[in-house]
């Protein structure tokens, strides 16, 4: 093994200890912050948590989707449609907006806009999710811990052929929020 790849995995593995002992907001059914646990034990328990949900669409409307390493904590693998993650302890939904956009895909100082909240449950996990969207069509630096690779598929494609991959079914549920909305005001 290289000393560059031995690095690599060993910033890897701190990363992700640290994410699992972060602190995050947990929630009732209603949206109310009822404390704070860590990452690890919201998964295990499948604590109610609040997370952000940002769709990248580039100039000619497709979406910029994520294949999740397979070391992320739920849904390893899978295509994501939205950039985002969970809301950490003291942080509000627009931070993190702002902090996963950055940490996962290199983009800042691009203007986000928010669409709505949205709740969604499953074996899985429950969360409240807050929908975002940006546009960009600039260079994109991929968070290798959790970025494997990314495509840019049109929202039409992507909900009408859903298991043409295994999507992320939050983010999914997010998209088809995000495209009624559209759809209404458009």
């Amino acid at each position: 093994m290289s000393d560059n790849h031995a690095n690599t995995s060993q910033s890897t593995e701190i990363r992700n200890q640290s994410s699992v002992e972060e602190s995050v907001i947990v929630v009732d059914e209603h949206n109310h912050i009822t404390g704070a646990v860590s990452r690890q034990q919201m998964r295990r328990e499948k604590l109610c948590h609040r997370a952000t949900y940002v769709f990248v669409f580039d100039s000619e409307g497709r979406v910029c989707v994520q294949e999740r390493t397979m070391t992320k904590d739920l849904y390893p693998g899978f295509f994501d449609p939205a950039t985002g993650g969970v809301v950490a302890e003291g942080e509000e939904y627009d931070e993190a907006a702002y902090r996963e956009l950055e940490e996962e895909l290199g983009i800042s100082g691009v203007p986000l806009t928010a669409h709505c909240h949205f709740y969604f449950h499953n074996d899985d996990c429950r969360v409240w999710g807050k929908v975002y969207s940006c546009q960009y069509d600039g260079e994109l630096t991929l968070q290798e811990d959790e970025v494997a690779a990314v495509v840019r598929e049109k929202p039409e494609h992507i909900l009408s052929n859903r298991f043409h991959r295994n999507y992320t079914p939050d983010s999914l549920t997010a998209l088809e929020r995000l495209m009624s909305l559209q759809s209404v005001e458009g």
